[in-house]
């Protein structure tokens, strides 16, 4: 099973005034942070746990090549 994290997200504007465009961006901002978006994607379908493994092997991999390629810079 999949960790669930809280997908609370809420924002404040700090004046009365604050334009709704603004508010909007930082909840999007926030929520693409958080990982809500990603999380309802994978979840819209079933993938097999081996799928699951492998894309995981996967990831880690690239993300260890990106960051032994940045400290070789």
């Amino acid at each position: 099973m999949s960790k669930r994290k809280s997908a609370h997200v809420t924002v404040r504007a700090k004046d009365k005034n604050a334009p709704a465009e603004k508010l909007i961006r930082k909840f999007i901002r926030k929520v693409k942070k958080a990982g809500i978006i990603e999380e309802v994607r994978e979840r819209s379908y079933y993938t097999k746990p081996s799928v699951v493994k492998r894309l995981k092997r996967k990831r880690a991999k690239a993300q260890n090549k990106k960051t032994n390629k940045k400290a070789g810079k």
